[in-house]
């Protein structure tokens, strides 16, 4: 994708930081991932965009229950720009760490992600799913 971006219009693509993103994503990750076909178990999953979002809770809910252990899904709509992404990625970055701080995420989660959107202005979407 970034190369042929480049091929076709370097300079738009480096002016509205395309290619700085593509090349960005480059370095963390060797290509792209679809979490239906990850098979890990996981305490919380985040997303930034709600059709994403909805995209893991209906993977999550069609998946055969083994373990019934839970998994929190929140989704953080972050708009996809150099700007916001930033942003997103330093919220994302404190909410995290919030939540690694709680005693019991079971049990102070939701009260977590309200402190969270009245701070950053922004609603999460948020549910449980079980494996």
């Amino acid at each position: 994708m970034y190369n042929d971006l480049l091929r076709k219009d370097k300079e738009l693509y480096t002016q509205n930081g395309i290619l700085h993103m593509l090349d960005r994503n480059k370095r963390i990750k060797p290509r792209p991932e679809r979490f239906q076909n990850c098979k890990d178990l996981f305490d919380l999953i985040l997303t930034c965009e709600e059709r994403v979002y909805d995209q893991v809770v209906e993977d999550l809910n069609s998946r055969e229950q083994e373990t019934c252990q839970p998994v929190h899904v929140i989704n953080v709509d972050i708009q996809d720009n150099h700007e916001e992404a930033t942003l997103g990625a330093f919220l994302i970055c404190e909410l995290c760490q919030c939540i690694q701080h709680t005693e019991d995420m079971e049990n102070e989660i939701d009260e977590l992600l309200q402190e969270f959107e009245e701070k950053s202005g922004r609603a999460f979407l948020h549910t449980v799913c079980f494996y």
